[in-house]
């Protein structure tokens, strides 16, 4: 429970310190990178922790990830410029990776599955507390300590942890042979890197057309051509193929890809607006966070209880992501007039979607594959959605800093390049900017925050569409209520609820 802690606070706290640490160390252009960095870590090493806790146990192997996360931090803590911290934040995200899949296998090693719902639901507690603390804890730390005990907060957690997990778990011993897909692995994160390059690049850092997008998507493309290729006679894929003949599997995968998509662009944009338009604090701008998540967490929790009790989802889906593009809807209308009690309620309806989504495309992931399956299931939905997390924030990332440049521009003409590109505005500072280049900035940033939430309604219809055709399987494992299989459907496997 620690460990999912440290993984799931880090992003949090570090959402709301994001304009303060462009404001000090400069390179707006380059903001969505520190959280995308971390995304890709994390969705690059995730499948090779899974395997080298098969390979070597899991204990030693769960340690090792705890360390690498609290050196990522450490190190994130100290960077002097934003190169420096992208960079360490890539090595926190390779620990992250082990501390969520080391987590999953643990607890699937230890209890029983019957017993399983129970700590699903300490789970969810702890997803609470990160959730909601996290903002605030956030935007505290960067007010008084200043942004980096942002990362060093995680240091006596990780070490708490690290003694916990040393002194006190023990594992039943397994002899597994299995072979680590290094190819697969090796191939699957140069294609999810270059795509990402590829948003994060094309028309700012480079022509659409130049070189070096022209070759970033053709080694996409090849790359991403031989993974399939090779996932299909490896031994051990990183990502079988198999699981993707189930159409209940591909289709809510796929939600699950747009969910994380819009999740983390709101998360990292939200804060940058409120800070700046809306004129709050750090801390402030965490607690504004609140409505968004306390509404994604209650109806996150509803709908566990309802699938458990009546067997039913196909709803959760269809109404999940109408609410997600209501919510990015009216959060693309917020300008430099919004309140913070209308931008509040925009928030809690994005949240209400992301809460009818957050447990359901895991749980019908699961439950469209056979037994032997269950494992491979969870890692690939948890991948997918970690690859449109940092998806979302690249391109989101792109889509912002274009608008505010090209507002700055409109206003200010040449004396706009001075403060935006390389350049630092700290929001606590903004009143020390004449009215006409502060007016600009926060027309800026109201435009780009419009664009990403207008694209994010747009991307968010994809995911309407889809859960039409998703199918209501019987859950199995929920009781003898359940209806009777049908011959096609997969394997009876357990129910894990909210």
């Amino acid at each position: 429970m620690i460990a999912i802690l440290l993984a799931m606070l880090d992003n949090m706290i570090i959402g709301t310190a994001m304009p303060t640490i462009v404001g000090e160390l400069g390179g707006f252009n380059h903001l969505s990178w520190v959280v995308t960095a971390y995304t890709l870590g994390t969705a690059a090493s995730t499948p090779l922790w899974g395997k080298l806790g098969d390979l070597y146990g899991r204990k030693g192997v769960f340690m090792t990830s705890i360390v690498i996360f609290l050196i990522g931090s450490g190190l994130s803590g100290m960077a002097q410029d934003m190169g420096q911290l992208i960079a360490f934040r890539a090595v926190q995200g390779l620990g992250a990776g082990g501390l969520l899949v080391g987590v999953m296998a643990i607890i699937g090693d230890l209890v029983p599955p019957r017993e399983r719902g129970r700590y699903q639901g300490m789970m969810a507690a702890v997803m609470a507390v990160a959730m909601i603390g996290g903002p605030l804890v956030g935007g505290s730390i960067t007010d008084h300590l200043g942004w980096r005990w942002s990362f060093y907060v995680n240091l006596p957690i990780g070490i708490v942890a690290l003694f916990a997990v040393w002194a006190t778990l023990h594992l039943p011993k397994k002899h597994i042979k299995a072979k680590i897909d290094y190819p697969g692995a090796a191939l699957l994160t140069v294609g999810i890197t270059s795509l990402v390059l590829i948003t994060t690049w094309g028309g700012t850092e480079y022509d659409w057309v130049s070189a070096q997008i022209v070759g970033l998507a053709v080694l996409a493309a090849g790359s991403l051509c031989a993974f399939f290729l090779v996932e299909r006679s490896a031994p051990e894929p990183v990502l079988p193929l198999r699981v993707f003949r189930s159409r209940n599997f591909s289709l809510i995968t796929s939600i699950g890809f747009i969910t994380g998509f819009v999740m983390f662009g709101a998360v990292t944009f939200l804060p940058l607006y409120q800070q700046t338009v809306q004129g709050a604090s750090a801390t402030n701008s965490g607690m504004l966070l609140l409505p968004m998540l306390v509404s994604m967490l209650v109806i996150s929790l509803v709908v566990g209880r309802v699938t458990t009790e009546t067997g039913k989802y196909k709803i959760f889906p269809i109404l999940g992501s109408a609410l997600l593009v209501v919510g990015s809807l009216l959060l693309s209308l917020m300008d430099t007039g919004t309140s913070r009690v209308t931008s509040g309620v925009y928030m809690a309806v994005l949240g209400a979607g992301l809460g009818f989504l957050m447990q359901i495309t895991m749980l019908v992931a699961q439950n469209s594959v056979e037994m032997k399956d269950m494992g491979v299931a969870s890692s690939t939905a948890t991948l997918l959605r970690t690859i449109g997390s940092s998806f979302g924030v690249s391109v989101f990332g792109v889509l912002f800093a274009n608008r505010v440049e090209a507002t700055m521009t409109d206003r200010l003409g040449s004396k706009a390049e001075q403060y935006v590109g390389g350049g630092q505005i700290d929001p606590s500072r903004l009143e020390e900017l004449p009215a006409t280049v502060r007016d600009a900035y926060l027309h800026g940033v109201s435009s780009g925050t419009h664009s990403v939430f207008l694209w994010g309604a747009l991307i968010s219809v994809i995911a309407f569409v889809v859960a039409f055709a998703v199918q209501e399987v019987p859950l199995r494992g929920g009781g003898p209520k359940d209806a009777p299989s049908s011959p096609k459907a997969p394997a009876p496997v357990e129910t894990v609820g909210a």
